[in-house]
């Protein structure tokens, strides 16, 4: 486990609130990640000062439009045709096994 969540073994998710997630893009060029986190963060940060709803709204594409920059919406980052099971539980995919098997203080960061 690299980060707080527990990630699964093929580095394309990692597991909160009882879901999987898509992880970034780790082809992604370092200056292009960078620089879309930072898109992240200020659309997050006009998310939550929005004076109106329609503030709100062209925020939330901009949230959107930020995590489709990183990979983690959107078309898939991987090549090999295999299904995106973001928000799925891991008991209910392909990672179940491997799930069943962490310890539990990392199933307890994933929200078990």
């Amino acid at each position: 486990m690299s980060g707080p969540y527990p990630e699964t073994p093929d580095g394309r998710y990692f597991v909160a609130k009882r879901r999987l997630w898509r992880r970034s893009d780790p082809a992604l060029p370092e200056d292009q990640r960078q620089a879309a986190v930072n898109a992240l963060m200020d659309a997050r940060r006009a998310v939550r000062d929005a004076a109106d709803e329609e503030s709100r709204r062209r925020a939330r594409r901009d949230v959107d439009a930020a995590k489709q920059r990183l990979g983690e919406r959107g078309p898939v980052w991987w090549t090999d045709g295999a299904k995106d099971w973001t928000r799925f539980s891991p008991e209910n995919s392909p990672y179940a096994d491997w799930f069943a098997g962490l310890q539990p203080e990392a199933r307890s960061a994933a929200g078990f």
